[in-house]
């Protein structure tokens, strides 16, 4: 059983499809149905008729969603109805018809408003979830009668206030939010990217950077934006994915004069300090293109900086503490967070160490991938190995600031 995320099927002895669920860690959602001993009444009888189990894996929390939701749609599984107890899945309900429509989160469908629908979805939080990500990317009203001035969420970039402000853009916004719940987010940011490149043309370089933060949050939360139907059509499509991932990273890496042989163990480095206070380091691991937790290691800093925010000489040390433990496995690539400061670091850690592990790093704002003579290497947002790279650097990040924040509370209370 796989422990990435994806979508899980149950099914009877007849072949039939009885329930369908989503998890971020496939192994452990599925096992639990068999570990605990308090399931309730009629998740007992659910799991009673059990008799064979699928999976199909994904590449992003938001496809997962979007893949439950449509095989729910295709099997209607008696399960995903009975286990609610009368209770009615939430819907997303956009009122098309309106002069500006709306964008709402409703339990009813009215068949004769000329509204569209999308739904019903089985997980409410998720389904919130999904809808605060897309508010991000594409603003949009959330209420059915908005009051006639600038609104709160208007501050916070998350509303247009289209009837005070009369935005000419939020019926594209609506539209890409469409085309976004019916799975068409490669749709999405090819017309993304005319209107960049429209602007560009015209020199509005503003509103140019501004499409070119929403294609990059929607590559960043979507990873691989395919569609739910491909993965039914791939049951592998996730491996062939990470595979053509890191064989697309090999390829550039060495074309850029970075020489691995392999990618088998990708290591990725991150510091987390606040004003050089409870300064953490963690090291993540990915083998074969998966997540490798148990092979994660955190390191708190042990070296005195003056409580002053040294990210360069605190990489160093992280890096040396983990050079010395020859018992763990060589990596086949090291990646740090960081631009060419952390990178310069980094390399008089490894020729301090006598190691010529591959070393590159990825800068922070311009998500460019630098080696170590310092050669940067530009790639497109959608570009496979980029995604590999930032996946990596984002798991680096979030377990570096868990433990900063575990410390720094510790340090708080004690």
């Amino acid at each position: 059983m796989p422990t990435y995320s994806g979508v899980y099927l149950f099914l009877n002895k007849k072949g039939d499809v009885i329930y369908v669920g989503k998890a971020k860690n496939l192994k452990k959602r599925v096992t639990s149905y068999f570990s605990t001993k308090d399931l309730g009444e009629k998740t007992r009888i659910l799991v009673s008729q059990i008799v064979k189990i699928k999976t199909l894996g994904v590449t992003s929390e938001i496809e997962s969603f979007l893949l439950e939701e449509r095989l729910i749609k295709k099997y209607l599984p008696k399960y995903n109805i009975r286990l609610v107890d009368g209770k009615q899945y939430p819907s997303i309900k956009i009122t098309i018809k309106d002069k500006y429509p709306k964008v709402l989160l409703v339990r009813k469908h009215d068949t004769d408003d000329g509204s569209l629908y999308f739904g019903p979805y089985t997980s409410t939080s998720s389904l919130r979830m999904v809808l605060k990500m897309l508010r991000r990317i594409f603003p949009y009203q959330n209420v059915v009668n908005h009051a006639g001035k600038l609104c709160l969420y208007y501050h916070l970039g998350l509303c247009p206030c289209p009837y005070v402000t009369h935005d000419v853009s939020y019926k594209k916004n609506i539209a890409h939010i469409i085309d976004f719940l019916n799975g068409d987010t490669k749709k999405v940011i090819k017309d993304l990217q005319k209107e960049r490149t429209i602007f560009s043309k015209n020199e509005n370089y503003e509103e140019a950077l501004s499409l070119q933060k929403k294609i990059d949050s929607i590559n960043l939360i979507t990873s691989s934006v395919y569609k739910p139907f491909e993965y039914e059509l791939n049951p592998n499509l996730r491996s062939d994915v990470i595979a053509d991932e890191l064989s697309e990273l090999k390829n550039i890496l060495n074309e850029n004069a970075v020489s691995v042989t392999n990618l088998n163990r990708i290591e990725c480095y991150d510091i987390s300090n606040t004003s050089g206070l409870n300064a953490t380091g963690s090291m993540v691991v990915f083998t074969n293109g998966e997540k490798d937790s148990a092979s994660y290691r955190r390191f708190k800093i042990k070296k005195f900086y003056n409580n002053k925010p040294n990210d360069f000489a605190m990489m160093q040390e992280v890096l040396e503490r983990r050079l010395k433990h020859n018992d763990w496995p060589t990596p086949s690539l090291i990646i740090v967070d960081g631009g060419k400061g952390q990178i310069s670091a980094a390399k008089e850690s490894l020729a301090k160490m006598n190691s010529n592990i591959p070393l590159v790093g990825l800068a922070k704002r311009e998500e460019i991938i630098i080696t170590s003579d310092f050669k940067e290497i530009k790639l497109s947002g959608s570009s496979k190995p980029l995604h590999m790279v930032m996946r990596l650097r984002d798991e680096a990040h979030r377990f570096a600031i868990t433990y900063h924040k575990k410390l720094r509370s510790n340090f708080i209370f004690s």
